[in-house]
C-alpha cells in the first residue's frame, strides 16, 4: 500500500471513528439530556412567534417569550378540555347503552353453549368413553398438559400486566418533571437565543456553522413538511371515518372518528385496534349489516393509508414516492414500527447532507485531503 492510499485509509477511519463517537455520546447521553433537548425544539418552533411579537409590542424578549408559552400552554389545556368533554360524553353515552348490549352478548353465549357446546360436549364424551383405557389416558395426559400451558401463560400475561402498574404509576411523576424543565428551560433557551447563536458562531468553525445552518434548513424544511403530511393523513382519515360513521348512524362520530384518527397515527396501535374488536362484537351480537358496513370503512381507511402516506410524505419532504417508500419499509424491517418513523428521518437528514454539500465536502477530504 503506497502512501497515498494509507493516506486516504486514516482519513477514512478519522471520519468514521469520529461519526462513531459522536453517535455514541449521542445515544448514551440522550435519557439525560432529552427534555433540554425537547426544550431546544420548543424554543425554535415558538422563536418566529416570539420575534413577530416583539416586533409589535415592543416588551422584552423575556415578557415576550412568556406570553407565547402561556399561549401555547393554553391552547394545549383548552384543546384537551374539549377531547376530554367529548370523551366524557361518549363515555356516558357508553354507560347508557353497555347494560343492553352486554345482557344482549350474554344471551348470545349462553345460547351458543346451550346449542353448540353442549352438544359437541356430549359427542365427545360419547366417543371417549368408547376408546380403550390407554387412549383415554393419553387424551387425559394431553388436555391436562394444554391446562397447565394456558395456565401458566395466562398468569404469565396477567404479571406482565400487573408489573405494569407501578412503571405507570412511576411514569406520571416523572412525565411531570420532565415537562416542568422542558418548559423552564425553553423559556431560557428562547429567551437567549440570539446569545447562543452568537456565541456557538464565535467558538465553532466557520465553516462548521455554516453547513451545520444549511443543513438545519434543510431540515427544518423537511420537518415541516412531515408535520404538514401528518396533519394532512390525521386530517383526511378523521373526514373519512366520520363520513363513514355518519352514514352508518352512529351516535358520536365526531368523536369516535378524531379518536380513530389519533390512534391511526400511533405506529404500535393503528386504526385496526378500534375498528377489529368493533367489528368483532359486532359479528357475534348478530348485527351484521353493522359490522360489514364497519368493516367496509375500515378497509377504506387501510387502503387510504396505504396508498396516500408514500406520495403524501415524498411531496411534503422532497423525496421521491420511491425512495420513501424503500425507506419506510428498510426501517420497518431494521428497527420495527419505530422504524416507520426512523426511515424517513434518516434519509430526510442524508438529503439535506448532500443538498448541502457536506457529503460532497467529506468525500473530498477522505481522497485528497482537502478542507473548504
Amino acid at each position: 500500500m503506497n502512501q497515498s492510499h494509507l493516506a486516504i485509509a486514516l482519513r477514512a477511519g478519522s471520519v468514521l471513528i469520529l461519526a462513531a463517537a459522536i453517535g455514541t455520546l449521542g445515544y448514551y447521553s440522550f435519557p439525560l439530556t432529552y427534555p433540554f433537548v425537547i426544550a431546544l425544539i420548543l424554543a425554535v418552533i415558538i422563536n418566529p412567534f416570539v420575534e413577530w411579537l416583539e416586533e409589535r409590542s415592543g416588551f422584552p424578549r423575556g415578557l415576550n417569550v412568556a406570553i407565547v408559552l402561556s399561549a401555547f400552554l393554553t391552547a394545549g389545556a383548552g384543546f384537551l378540555t374539549l377531547i376530554v368533554a367529548e370523551i366524557a360524553s361518549g363515555a356516558a353515552y357508553l354507560a347508557k347503552i353497555l347494560p343492553a348490549q352486554l345482557n344482549r352478548a350474554a344471551l348470545y353465549v349462553e345460547h351458543f353453549f346451550t346449542n353448540r357446546i353442549m352438544p359437541l360436549y356430549n359427542q365427545l364424551a360419547a366417543y371417549f368413553d368408547g376408546l380403550e383405557a390407554g387412549q383415554q389416558e393419553s387424551i387425559i395426559t394431553q388436555i391436562e398438559h394444554l391446562g397447565s400451558k394456558i395456565a401458566s401463560s395466562t398468569a404469565l400475561f396477567l404479571s406482565k400486566i400487573l408489573e405494569t402498574v407501578p412503571l405507570f404509576f412511576a411514569f406520571l411523576p416523572n412525565t411531570a418533571a420532565v415537562l416542568i424543565f422542558s418548559l423552564l428551560a425553553t423559556f431560557f433557551i428562547s429567551k437567549d437565543l440570539h446569545k447562543l447563536k452568537k456565541g456557538a458562531q464565535a467558538f465553532l468553525p466557520e465553516r462548521l456553522v455554516s453547513g451545520a445552518a444549511a443543513v438545519y434548513a434543510e431540515l427544518k424544511k423537511a420537518l415541516a413538511g412531515f408535520l404538514k403530511a401528518q396533519l394532512a393523513l390525521v386530517t383526511i382519515t378523521m373526514v373519512l371515518v366520520m363520513i363513514g360513521l355518519f352514514v352508518l348512524k352512529v351516535n358520536h362520530a365526531i368523536a369516535i372518528a378524531f379518536l380513530i384518527a389519533i390512534v391511526d397515527l400511533l405506529p404500535y396501535l393503528g386504526a385496526g385496534s378500534v375498528f377489529v374488536p368493533w367489528i368483532v362484537y359486532l359479528a357475534i351480537t348478530k348485527q351484521l349489516p353493522f359490522a360489514i358496513g364497519l368493516g367496509v370503512l375500515y378497509v377504506v381507511v387501510l387502503l387510504f393509508r396505504q396508498l396516500a402516506e408514500p406520495k403524501i410524505l415524498s411531496k411534503s419532504i422532497g423525496l421521491h414516492p420511491l425512495s420513501t417508500l424503500i425507506a419506510l419499509f428498510a426501517g420497518f424491517k431494521l428497527f420495527g414500527f419505530l422504524g416507520l418513523i426512523m426511515g424517513p428521518a434518516l434519509l430526510v437528514l442524508i438529503q439535506a447532507l448532500f443538498t448541502t454539500g457536506i457529503l460532497k465536502d467529506i468525500w473530498l477530504f477522505i481522497i485528497k485531503g482537502e478542507q473548504k
